[in-house]
Formats: structure tokens, C-alpha cells, sequence
């Protein structure tokens, strides 16, 4: 195996004002359409256009080195916080592989929260819908994932339990819809000015059962690479002097019923790999995970150490990592 470069497959920008006159997103729970119309009444446009490229996936390295790259975990999910000359700040998009295909119906797991509180996606959506544009994360089980710049924050919306706001069970995922429209609107929270994010959208493989695969080991890494990989020369691109900083989570392990140590065991490999310089992983306070994929990767491949790809894939799967169960949202 050889490493390959990174390779654009689309590039193209968005104007924002053209989006939100052009391309009004179409919400069809109540629910959503609460956060959606708080978000887009906001008359500040702090971007002027939205960067999106969708990328060739990358053959895997012949080798790994342990890059002692800084792995910060957190107890929240995402909190979006602005990039700054110093740093670079992008965060995963836990996508299916038709982009954004649900942001506008009742479910709210973190895809769909991540459209809900930057609205223009939505717009996005219908755009490149109307427009014909490529929008598939996996095309002929090859991961193609997509990138988007400079993208307003314009709400955030509190998930967490709080019954004397309405919401007893939280908001996240099929609680969303069921909760009073009151308790949504007491959850939402202007952000004025909007903020700034950059997101890397990718899917991870679908639910299975048993024991991974090799095929399905490769399929995460060579994904997680690529997106990560494509994030870096962006970030370069941008400003040289910047360094990388990427946020995810447990990727694939909600609805998917992923490994909760694999997953994040074969994405901090990804981001030694791509020359990520930190990694944020929001455990949403269950880092028993994160924890043994850290754990796990110091025995693979200790601090600064250098494996072949193909042996350190061999040893993983000697591990016989099993499939979860789908937490249904």
C-alpha cells in the first residue's frame, strides 16, 4: 500500500446571501422549524460564501508513525469555538452518505443538530439538490468526503436534561420531537454575531454484526485520513502558519451501533496519519472508550515509534473488535 496525494474531485463556493434568498430550507417537523426560523431571522451575515470540496479517497499509508500529537478529550459534545491565527478549527459531520439528507425532519442526532444550528446547510441542501451537485460521502464504497468553510453558527441548542425547562429526557435524537414546542424554543439560544465553522462530513460504514472486517477497518481509516488529510492542506492553504485542530466524537457509534473503542482508536491512528497537530474528542462525558483506544494505541504503537499499516491493521483485528447495538436515534 502507498500513500497517495490528496486529490479534489469538486470544488466550489456558495454565496450566502444567494443561498438564503434562493434556497429557503424545507422543515417538515415543528420542532425543527422552531430552531430553523430563529436561526435564519437573524438579518448578519458574518460569511460571505461557503467553501465545499468533496475529495478522492486516499489509498492507506505503507506506514504510521506515533506523531505525539495532542489528544484533548471533553466531557460536552460540540461547542464550536472560533478559529483563531494560531489554529485552525474543524469539526466532523457524522453524515449519511447523501449529505444532509434529513435535516429537516423530526430526528435530531448530531448530523441533523450540526444543520439545525448552522441553518445554511439546509440552504446548501436544496441548492446543490437543484443545482445537480455532487453530494455523496461514499460513492461505490469509496468514501468521498466532503468539506465546508466558513459556515455560520447562528443558534445553539441545549440537548441536555433540564426539567424545569421542559426537557426531562433531553432533546438529542427521537426526544427532540417529542418534546413541547415551548421547551425548543427555552433550548434555542441566538448567537449574535454568528460564529464561524469548518466541517468535514463523512460516513462511516453501516451496521453490521459480529467481529469487523478488514475491509471495514481499512473503509474507517482510509475515511477518517482522507477527510482529516483534506482538512490539513485546507488549513495550510488558508494560512501556513496555522495548525490543525479537528473535534469529533464517537463517530459511527450511535444509530450505526459502532465500536466505542475502535472507533476512536482508528481515528486518532487517521490524525497521526494526516499530520492533524490536535485532536479534540467530545466524549459527551463517557470517556470509558476514548480512554482504552488511548490505552490500546500506546501498546500498538508506542510514542514516536514507526509500523507497518498492514501489521498494526493485522494486530487490530486480532483484537476481535465486535459491532454495538443501535441506540436507535
Amino acid at each position: 500500500m502507498t500513500s497517495t496525494e490528496n486529490k479534489k474531485i469538486l470544488e466550489k463556493n456558495f454565496e450566502t446571501q444567494q443561498l438564503l434568498l434562493q434556497h429557503p430550507p424545507l422543515i417538515t417537523d415543528e420542532n425543527k422549524h422552531i430552531v430553523f426560523e430563529l436561526g435564519l431571522r437573524n438579518p448578519t451575515v458574518a460569511s460571505q460564501s461557503i467553501g465545499y470540496s468533496r475529495w478522492q479517497q486516499q489509498d492507506l499509508p505503507t506506514f504510521v508513525r506515533n506523531n505525539n500529537i495532542d489528544c484533548i478529550a471533553h466531557d460536552n459534545f460540540f461547542s464550536y469555538p472560533n478559529s483563531t491565527k494560531e489554529y485552525l478549527e474543524w469539526h466532523l459531520n457524522f453524515a449519511h452518505e447523501d449529505l444532509f439528507a434529513f435535516y429537516g425532519g423530526a430526528l435530531f442526532a448530531q448530523d441533523e443538530m450540526q444543520v439545525a444550528e448552522h441553518p445554511i446547510l439546509g440552504c446548501l441542501r436544496e441548492a446543490i439538490l437543484t443545482d445537480g451537485i455532487d453530494r455523496l460521502t461514499v460513492e461505490n464504497g469509496r468514501a468521498t468526503p466532503i468539506l465546508l468553510t466558513n459556515v455560520e453558527r447562528r443558534v445553539a441548542v441545549a440537548t441536555d436534561i433540564n426539567v424545569g425547562q421542559g426537557r426531562p429526557y433531553g432533546l438529542y435524537g427521537n426526544e427532540f420531537s417529542y418534546a413541547p414546542q415551548n421547551a425548543i424554543k427555552q433550548a434555542t439560544r441566538l448567537l449574535s454575531p454568528p460564529t464561524l465553522s469548518n466541517i468535514i462530513a463523512v460516513e462511516s460504514p453501516p451496521p453490521e454484526l459480529g467481529k469487523y472486517t478488514r475491509e471495514q477497518v481499512e473503509f474507517i481509516l482510509a475515511t477518517a485520513i482522507t477527510g482529516f488529510s483534506a482538512a490539513t492542506m485546507l488549513t495550510k492553504q488558508q494560512n501556513t502558519n496555522a495548525k490543525t485542530s479537528i473535534h469529533t466524537g464517537y463517530w459511527g457509534c450511535g444509530a450505526y451501533g459502532g465500536n466505542r473503542e475502535l472507533m476512536p482508536l482508528l481515528q486518532i491512528i487517521a490524525a497521526h496519519c494526516a499530520n492533524v497537530d490536535i485532536l479534540h474528542f467530545h466524549t459527551g462525558g463517557d470517556h470509558a472508550g476514548y480512554n482504552a483506544a488511548l490505552a490500546r494505541l500506546e501498546h500498538l504503537l508506542p510514542l514516536q515509534a514507526k509500523a507497518s499499516m498492514a501489521d498494526l491493521i493485522k494486530q487490530i483485528l486480532a483484537i476481535g473488535y465486535e459491532w454495538g447495538v443501535s441506540d436507535g436515534n
